[in-house]
């Protein structure tokens, strides 16, 4: 790891001299570039900064205590040994900021949110999960902006995609991909009997227009006029769109905007995210395992993480992490979970499986 120290740090160098080179502002994609690697390797230098000076610190503290008299020893014993305990606090420190950086780290996130199995009940819970992620949002200071909703006939959600941005918003909310159980008395159920229902979660991270091209002879554009509650010109105007790419199938409807210009630009900014996402996983050679442990069929026994509500439980089945503060999460206290799955992602980098 140390023999990566100083090339780590002349690249910073470089870099800040590059930030202040005139030039790169007329190149936005490179600055942007050079900004985002200039602000993930402050962190890394400063630490690697701290350890030299710590370094400098134990050796001067050894130099003393051997030359030391009987006085003296126990004051320059203290010193070296206040000095190595530092040093394997920050070299631990430096090991995880070292890790391999996730390419999407502070990416906005896109998030569509769909009612699975268990009818109007998985709907519900589908409200309850975007409730629950504006929420947590709100808390870290994210800004959240709703492409498209569809309501369901009793106030849950057929299906909602949501934009988040923040500094931090894709490396707190990757793990939410996947199918979510939950297990409750739902308000259609008369004779109080607990259902199992779920919700399918997809977390894409945004594309930047240079990182995907989409080639205008691949897509099929179908304009139509909206349905659902609206306003007055919702079903009087082709301003639905619908996009398909035709040489991945991949299709985005877009609704909400009253433009068409809008909710084609909407469309366009979901359907980047997906081929990012899919060029991402091709790159993996994992394209359909990984499409399929974020969505899967959303059946019942398919599930990242069960809601329990008489036990008042949240599980994470991925780590085997539970807690019994389900309303707290709900309410958007996501920390808990989210750190413990970032801990288990460290430490299995750590151990060189990821």
């Amino acid at each position: 790891m140390f023999d990566r120290v100083q090339s780590l740090e002349d690249e910073f160098v470089s870099l800040e001299s590059s930030l202040s080179d005139p030039e790169l502002v007329n190149d936005q994609a490179r600055m942007r570039e050079v900004t985002r690697r200039y602000k993930d390797l402050t962190p890394v230098v400063d630490c690697i900064r701290r350890r030299r000076m710590l370094l400098a610190d134990a050796e001067a503290a050894r130099e003393f205590l051997a030359a030391a008299d009987e006085g003296d020893r126990a004051v320059w014993k203290h010193e070296l040994a206040d000095a190595e305990a530092q040093l394997d606090a920050l070299e631990e420190e430096l090991r995880l900021l070292m890790l391999p950086k996730d390419p999407n780290d502070g990416r906005a996130v896109i998030i569509e949110i769909r009612g699975a199995e268990g009818g109007e009940e998985a709907n519900l819970f589908a409200r309850d999960l975007y409730d629950m992620y504006r929420a947590y949002a709100n808390a870290k200071g994210w800004t959240v902006e709703v492409l498209s909703v569809d309501d369901s006939d009793l106030g849950g959600i057929n299906q909602v995609t949501m934009m988040v941005k923040g500094d931090t918003a894709w490396g707190r909310l990757k793990f939410e991909g996947g199918p979510h159980r939950v297990q409750r008395v739902p308000v259609t159920e008369s004779q109080g009997r607990i259902h199992t229902s779920s919700a399918t979660v997809l977390v894409l991270p945004e594309a930047e227009d240079v990182e995907v091209h989409i080639d205008d002879k691949d897509l099929d554009v179908d304009v139509y006029r909206s349905s659902g509650a609206g306003g007055q010109s919702v079903n009087t105007t082709d301003s639905a769109v619908r996009i398909t790419h035709k040489p991945t199938g991949v299709v985005v409807t877009m609704q909400d905007e009253r433009s068409q210009i809008q909710n084609r630009a909407r469309a366009l900014t979901v359907l980047r995210a997906r081929l990012l996402k899919l060029a991402q996983d091709e790159q993996n050679a994992a394209l359909s395992v990984e499409r399929r442990s974020q969505v899967g069929g959303g059946g019942r026994g398919e599930k990242i993480r069960t809601y329990n509500f008489k036990e008042n439980r949240l599980t994470d089945h991925r780590i085997g992490f539970t807690i019994y503060r389900l309303q707290d999460v709900l309410a958007g206290d996501l920390d808990e979970v989210v750190d413990a799955l970032t801990a288990d992602e460290r430490a299995r980098q750590l151990a060189g499986e990821a």
